[in-house]
């Protein structure tokens, strides 16, 4: 029972019964527009078999518009197709009717779907179901002359596979969508050969195609609603790429969207749920030939390095024992594809984790599907370019990134919010290096003390050792607060490295948690944060080249290997 909007004339209701009703008050009044186009003998056909008596055939007409065709380019070119075989079009708004059926139809053909044509008025796709006449073959017709002719397109559709639905791709002219009795096929040439589309949806019965921007929602009966992301790659695929070797899409613009706000005991798996979106950017490309490296790398506008990929990044480990969490909660990993065929990636839209900060999981947690915690910064709406690298060969795209449109803030906010966040990451960054180094030279002290027999080296190796473990964490703060000052001033910084770690991610994370101007207190504390690690860097940096060369002489005099950092 057809109820639609016209894409052309927003205030244009229409509801189809037998005949055709038409509204533009809000459904306040109705007007009939058509005749009853339903078949007026309905004949009884031969796959009724015993059922078929003589009252059946002197039997008054029964059918109804099942199928319309509102044109986005005309509002007063109407499509409208029946349920017992019959299509008519009118070109002034329903004024006037004219039957235009494919000569091929018969009586209980049913009109599952009209398609009105996006890029020509006079252009027209029926899908066509003949399930009631035993019929099982797939029926799609084409016409361009305003149903003047019709030409069945079918070439490449299973033969036992009756079509439901036909689309037109309102943005690339000559793609078409259909859905059948088992899956969805698509064709990049109106309808002159099909190619297969279900990638991992299951077989079942596909009622009705809708292309909603970049994506396509396939209604089915009995396995609910199916959504396939981002069909840039349909829109832009062409031959030519097969003697390219490899080809990066253009990418679809991507949303900075909070993609779950649940902060509270997830859902249990068992519970059915909807699958959310991809997080993030859609970034798919195509290898002709399989590649023993693919890399992706991501730059801002001003060709600075936000991320980067290889297909040889391993994957996390995780030990389900010490998650103390059932592994099914967790999101797959997720690497460059480097294989032949299609591939398709999608990047969270934030800069990489902090270096040293061990990863959890959220409590708002989705079954399948939930990413670890802390990420690194969001990035800034604005320009970016994608670089793909497969053995070598190079390639470019641009990608554009934009706000969540239901967030109203200033450039300037986000801005401000960004350049905090980068602070409190950055500093995160350099203590990491800082504590990398503090570990790499305990090993060598550890190493160095079971060599030496000497008990004056061995009580200095000692006490840098507990120097070093205190100024990391593992002691109390006092134990270092010789050892290093402020910039600014002589005063005695009380602070150890895990600790300012600590903090530093605690405000990161607070400052990131909402679209919001960073608060007064949020911000002193991160200027006030950063200083105190560039202090500690400085101070580091002076420690090695100073800080042991003591003890170094002493090592060598022993014949021992002396203590190194990297400078």
């Amino acid at each position: 029972m057809p109820l639609l909007f016209s894409p052309a004339d927003p205030h244009a209701l229409y509801l189809a019964t037998n005949v055709l009703f038409k509204t533009t008050s809000d459904g306040q009044q109705w007007e009939i527009v058509s005749p009853d186009l339903s078949r007026e003998t309905p004949d009884v056909p031969a796959s009724i078999g015993l059922f078929r008596t003589s009252d059946s055939t002197q039997r008054a007409r029964r059918g109804v518009i099942y199928a319309l065709g509102l044109s986005s380019l005309d509002a007063k070119i109407i499509w409208a197709g029946t349920d017992d075989g019959l299509v008519h079009m009118s070109s002034d708004g329903g004024v006037h009717w004219k039957n235009v059926t494919p000569p091929a139809l018969t009586a209980w053909s049913k009109l599952a779907g009209i398609e009105a044509g996006h890029f020509d008025s006079r252009t027209a796709y029926l899908a066509v179901n003949r399930i009631r006449l035993d019929d099982m073959h797939p029926h799609i017709y084409r016409t361009h002359d305003g149903g003047a002719t019709w030409k069945e397109i079918v070439g490449g559709l299973p033969v036992n596979g009756p079509v439901n639905a036909v689309r037109e791709d309102p943005v690339r002219r000559g793609l078409l969508l259909a859905g059948t009795e088992r899956a969805v096929f698509c064709s990049f040439d109106d309808g002159a050969g099909w190619l297969p589309l279900r990638l991992n949806m299951p077989a079942t019965s596909i009622r009705d195609l809708v292309i909603h921007d970049n994506d396509v929602i396939a209604g089915t009966h009995g396995r609910s609603f199916w959504v396939l992301d981002d069909i840039s790659p349909l829109r832009q695929w062409q031959e030519s790429f097969l003697q390219e070797g490899m080809h990066l899409f253009r990418t679809a613009t991507a949303y900075r969207v909070r993609w779950n706000l649940n902060t509270d005991t997830p859902l249990p798996p068992e519970e059915p749920a909807g699958e959310n979106p991809p997080d993030g950017a859609v970034i798919d490309y195509y290898l002709h030939h399989a590649a023993k490296r693919v890399s992706l790398e991501i730059r801002d506008g001003s060709g600075n390095r936000v991320r980067r990929y290889s297909s040889s990044d391993p994957p996390d480990t995780v030990n389900e024992r010490e998650l103390r969490i059932p592994l099914y909660w967790l999101r797959p990993f997720q690497a460059l594809g480097s294989s032949a065929g299609n591939h398709r990636f999608v990047w969270d839209l934030h800069y990489a984790p902090p270096e040293g900060v061990p990863r959890s999981y959220p409590i708002a947690a989705t079954v399948h599907n939930t990413a670890p915690v802390p990420r690194g910064p969001w990035v800034e709406p604005g320009l970016y370019s994608l670089n793909l690298d497969a053995d070598g060969k190079q390639t470019t795209q641009a990608l554009e990134i934009k706000i969540d449109p239901r967030v109203k803030v200033s450039p300037a906010l986000l801005q401000h919010q960004f350049e905090l966040s980068m602070k409190s990451y950055k500093a995160l960054g350099r203590i990491h290096e800082v504590i990398t180094q503090i570990r790499t030279l305990r090993d060598q002290i550890q190493s160095r003390s079971g060599q030496v027999s000497d008990a004056g080296v061995k009580d200095s190796l000692s006490y840098l050792d507990k120097k070093l473990n205190a100024l990391e964490g593992g002691g109390v703060a006092e134990d270092v607060d010789v050892m290093y000052f402020s910039l600014e001033d002589t005063r005695t910084i009380k602070q150890t490295l895990s600790a300012l770690q600590t903090k530093l991610l605690y405000s990161m994370t607070l400052v990131q948690s909402a679209e919001a101007e960073p608060t007064v207190s949020q911000t002193e504390a991160v200027i006030e944060e950063e200083q105190v690690a560039r202090g500690l860097v400085d101070w580091w940096e002076k420690f090695k080249q100073s800080g042991f060369l003591e003890i170094n002489k002493n090592l060598r005099r022993l014949g021992l290997k002396p203590l190194q950092v990297e400078r």
